[in-house]
């Protein structure tokens, strides 16, 4: 997640011979999937956790409590420790969506174009299943995460925003679920005007004082992290904390010739085509977002952004 502008270094000319051997070789279009892919879903940021999905779905427990059912005991010497039963959460289903592009690269535009159209066509697949399945899991999140708090003033300050931010998370903290709201998400224009605050009121730590010139996402500032994503679309940020809020679990299908990244869940796969002459580029992802605890995110109301 950066929006930093590094040099990009000449990659060369490929001859076509040497183009049609790497559209033949499934772990280098992979690869270069990883590469843009990485650190781009929003989805993985919010939702850490990682779950394996078998048989086209996941079971998942949510609600479970934090502590044990009793308090512990004086234990004398040579005595025996009480035993408790750690109740378990509400157990419940979720079911996984393949979620997948083609897009057809003819051998003409191979030898007229060269590894630039290739890049092009890799990019445009990649960001596709990218967008989709963020905008899939924030509808997921928007859904589960139902409570709000309303700030007392809207946030023309750090301050104001800080008395906000401090009051939920402390009122959260409290309810013993070990809950630690750390990450607020907004939307690009809303995140545009915290930035411009931030920076008004030298609120940014020293060494991401150039975020304006660098636009380096997210920003941590104020013991938080400053998150957007243009894939959310509501109206009030969100603050959640990431370790508790839940993850993404993803289905491995296998299949002749697909390549997973490392990663994230994204597979690749190239085919040859000889009707139509060329080749079929795949990308896709296999998951569904899991929500775990709907506590771990709080919808912020009456900031004025």
């Amino acid at each position: 997640m950066s929006y930093t502008y590094p040099v990009k270094h000449p990659e060369g000319t490929l001859t076509t011979a040497e183009l049609h051997l790497l559209l033949s070789n499934p772990t280098v279009i992979a690869h270069r999937v990883a590469e843009l892919a990485d650190q781009k879903f929003i989805a993985d940021f919010l939702l850490s956790g990682r779950f394996s999905a078998q048989g086209g779905g996941v079971f998942y427990e949510t609600g479970e409590q934090i502590f044990a059912g009793e308090d512990p005991e004086a234990i004398s010497p040579l005595g025996e420790y009480p035993t408790v039963v750690l109740e378990s959460g509400e157990v419940v289903s979720a079911r996984t969506v393949k979620w997948g592009l083609d897009s057809v690269v003819s051998d003409e535009k191979i030898a007229r174009q060269g590894i630039a159209y290739v890049n092009r066509g890799i990019t445009r697949l990649v960001n596709t299943v990218v967008r989709h399945v963020d905008r899939v899991a924030m509808a997921v999140i928007a859904s589960r995460v139902t409570s709000t708090f309303a700030s007392l003033e809207t946030w023309t300050t750090a301050g104001s925003a800080v008395e906000a931010l401090m009051t939920i998370q402390a009122e959260r903290a409290a309810l013993g679920f070990g809950i630690d709201l750390d990450t607020v998400v907004l939307r690009p224009a809303q995140y545009a005007k915290v930035i411009g605050m931030l920076i008004d009121d030298k609120s940014l730590p020293r060494e991401s004082g150039a975020t304006a010139i660098q636009g380096n996402l997210p920003v941590d500032a104020l013991g938080l992290t400053w998150a957007t994503t243009p894939h959310f679309q509501g109206a009030n940020p969100l603050l959640v904390d990431r370790e508790q809020l839940g993850g993404m679990a993803d289905e491995d299908l296998g299949g002749p010739g697909y390549v997973r990244t490392e990663a994230f869940g994204v597979e690749a796969k190239t085919i040859r085509e000889e009707k139509p002459e060329g080749y079929t580029l795949r990308a896709r992802r296999v998951t569904v977002p899991v929500v775990t605890e709907p506590l771990a995110g709080v919808a912020l109301t009456n900031t004025g952004l």
